[in-house]
């Protein structure tokens, strides 16, 4: 039986789903293939791994009919504080009263389950979960892979969106740049006594960020935020390893009592934090998105949003070429795609890795002169209004499903 689709892609997480979605709502039909077992990473409970959702993402998501489901789950981010060390000269992020929140948190689980509800429900999208990728094979009348069980899957264009080790990508022979930080991002759920009146913190340490993400208060009333602190390789696993009594201890102490004492805190579970850039974003009958094409520091919370505009790209290239009579494989599409999120990517992720560096340099003196630039920041409306329209994603050319 032919089982030809438009799209193959290769990876059904946040973005790989998502992708599916956006396309489905445009016409187009996919197969997703997926190794993780969808019942684990739905499981219950609050772990720390959470996303910020910024303004154009969340467009998105209204435009593709999810915005009703995750509404209710929601956290807004009404602002963001960003300090060196507690020091006086922080910036405060806060956008006017007509513009809404900054952005909304989730619990990483309850994007996924909102996404995988709506696949199961879309007859566009065939979704092939707990299944393992033997081959790929391209050419130029269309795409395949086949499982290790030996069911193949074809399509008119390959899309990997398997992450950072994407293998399709490795397969392809893509370049990339990339580097490691040595560093390790300890990332976990805490409970705490006091409000957060939905503000996101960044506090920089010489080892690295330290950051707080709002989070919806839990059904009994509990305030809680995610956690996602910065800490030398080296320094991880003792870190990991610390009783919850010490642990809470070292973060209260970089929290500075911001709210109140800890009252509670989830498992904790620790990513390397690294940097890669594919030299194209293309191939013959094959596109990469999100963490296949680039992968960046989560200081300024923006990598799933950045795989969310490839995503809202590349389905407006397709679109715009069925118009004209061309198939999604198409090169001419492939190129329009690569000219528009190419630089994009690059620059935003130039951007995190400067940040990262600019906030790394250690000793008094480069403290003093960062947080007089903050206060600089702080002064200056405009450059303020800069930095917010790249935190809310609305800057710069938008595709269509990711404008209002």
């Amino acid at each position: 039986m032919d089982n030809k689709r438009d799209l193959l892609i290769l990876g059904g997480g946040l973005v790989g789903m998502t992708l599916a979605l956006a396309a489905a709502k445009k016409g187009f039909s996919s197969h997703v293939v997926d190794r993780a077992d969808p019942a684990e990473l739905t499981a219950e409970g609050f772990d720390g791994r959470a996303s910020a959702i910024s303004t154009a993402s969340w467009n998105l998501f209204g435009n593709i009919g999810l915005a009703d489901a995750l509404e209710p789950h929601a956290c807004p981010i009404e602002s963001i504080a960003v300090v060196d060390q507690m020091k006086r000269g922080r910036i405060d992020f806060r956008p006017e009263p007509h513009e809404g929140s900054l952005g909304r948190m989730f619990a990483n689980r309850t994007l996924r389950l909102a996404l995988f509800e709506a696949a199961r429900a879309e007859p566009l999208i065939a979704w092939h979960a707990r299944t393992e990728i033997a081959s790929r094979e391209r050419s130029e009348h269309g795409v395949s892979a086949t499982s290790t069980s030996g069911e193949t899957f074809q399509a008119a264009l390959m899309v990997g969106a398997e992450g950072r080790a994407s293998p399709t990508r490795a397969e392809a022979g893509i370049a990339v740049a990339k580097w490691q930080y040595d560093h390790r991002a300890v990332v976990a759920g805490i409970e705490h006594a006091q409000p957060h009146g939905n503000v996101a913190w960044e506090i920089f340490y010489p080892a690295g960020p330290f950051a707080l993400l709002p989070m919806r208060d839990a059904e009994d009333g509990t305030h809680r935020s995610a956690l996602v602190w910065t800490v030398c390789e080296t320094d991880a696993a003792g870190v990991l390893k610390l009783s919850d009594r010490a642990f809470v201890a070292e973060v209260e102490k970089r929290m500075a009592g911001l709210f109140g004492d800890i009252a509670g805190v989830g498992p904790r579970a620790s990513f390397p934090l690294g940097f890669h850039h594919t030299a194209t974003i293309t191939g013959q009958r094959l596109a990469l998105v999100g963490d296949a094409a680039h992968g960046i520091h989560p200081i300024a919370g923006q990598g799933l949003n950045l795989g969310l505009r490839d995503v809202g790209a590349l389905v407006e290239v397709l679109e715009d070429g069925a118009l004209l009579g061309l198939e999604p494989g198409d090169a001419q599409l492939l190129a329009k795609y690569e000219r528009w999120r190419g630089l994009d990517s690059f620059m935003v992720a130039l951007a995190t890795d400067g940040l990262t560096r600019l906030f790394g340099i250690p000793g008094p003196a480069a403290s003093a002169i960062r947080r007089l630039g903050m206060a600089g920041v702080q002064r200056a409306p405009t450059l303020k209004r800069w930095f917010m329209d790249e935190a809310r994603g609305v800057a710069g050319d938008l595709p269509e499903l990711l404008r209002a």
